[in-house]
């Protein structure tokens, strides 16, 4: 009988890694980043200096090229505690019919990732229109089959599948459950603070109910997640990620609120909130969110040296 695929997990720490969802928006040129920086500058590079992750969300909408995850790998290399999370690529989890071509181009690239000990979790992330339905179970279960050498984490947003017997099968798979806060409209998955699997997560979405299942075509797209956390929002999702890694080897925590660097602003207040440590503090950041000087680790320098745009 063959000998079942063993995950590859990069090593567990058993601690709590917080961080934003990409790193790649214009909007956060100035606000996040240096306005003007050498031609070195790398985001992730940046980043890795004040986090320990990052969710990669360009392979939800196309592979990874295997030369690009090489190269993310020495971008962070300064900090050895770090670890990418990535999403699946659409085409398995909003889509069907996705080819065998299709599959070993995005193993292709995810793999130096896994290989370089740095991934985290692949996160199966399922829209609001995936309900608990037999064909969308037999879905899951084809797609928990086909990505299980990796550390695997389910998240789904319909109310359908806040259901003991899905959570026993994530548990009986190693599959880890994502905590998700969102906007709480009709069916919506509330938040909680589960795990099913070494690996735990929880991503926050933001809070904008006018603009979450918006299809209004004036609405840009980031206005879904143009939403900062107020620390008393944010006190409630600390416990849960402490009550999270209470049973996992690892547990990551999201910020998907990512316009204009609000993700940046919860992520850091998170990790004061974890650790009751002052943290270091993008200089930019902190002049457009001011709140930030009172956990700041270092004094504020000279606004000058950073203009903004």
């Amino acid at each position: 009988m063959p000998t079942a695929p063993q995950p590859k997990h990069a090593n567990a720490s058993g601690r709590i890694r917080v961080g934003p969802a990409g790193w790649s928006y214009a909007d956060w040129n100035g606000v996040v980043y240096p306005t003007h920086h050498g031609s070195d500058f790398h985001e992730a590079t940046y980043l890795a200096q004040f986090f320990d992750t990052i969710e990669i969300n360009t392979s939800f909408y196309q592979p990874l090229r295997p030369e690009t995850s090489r190269r993310w790998l020495d971008r962070v290399a300064s900090n050895p505690d770090f670890l990418f999370t990535a999403k699946l690529w659409q085409r398995f989890t909003h889509e069907t019919g996705a080819t065998e071509d299709e599959r070993r181009a995005f193993r292709a690239g995810l793999d130096p990732l896994a290989e370089g000990g740095r991934l985290g979790a692949l996160l199966l992330q399922f829209p609001f229109s995936f309900h608990n339905t037999p064909e969308n179970r037999s879905r899951l279960d084809a797609l928990i089959r086909e990505f299980a050498d990796y550390p695997l984490v389910v998240e789904v947003r319909h109310a359908t599948w806040n259901d003991r017997e899905f959570f026993h099968m994530l548990h009986e798979r190693g599959v880890g459950f994502c905590n998700i806060d969102q906007p709480v409209i009709g069916r919506s998955m509330k938040p909680s603070g589960r795990a099913t699997a070494p690996v735990g997560y929880i991503r926050l979405h933001g809070r904008r109910y006018d603009t979450w299942f918006s299809d209004d075509p004036a609405t840009p797209p980031e206005e879904r997640y143009n939403y900062l956390y107020s620390v008393s929002e944010l006190e409630p999702w600390a416990d849960r990620a402490r009550q999270v890694a209470a049973h996992t080897r690892s547990t990551f925590v999201i910020t998907n609120n990512h316009f204009q660097g609000k993700a940046v602003v919860n992520a850091l207040e998170l990790i004061f909130l974890l650790t009751g440590a002052k943290v270091e503090v993008p200089e930019p950041l902190r002049h457009h969110y001011p709140e930030l000087n009172k956990i700041a680790s270092e004094p504020e320098r000279e606004p000058t040296l950073f203009p903004e745009m």
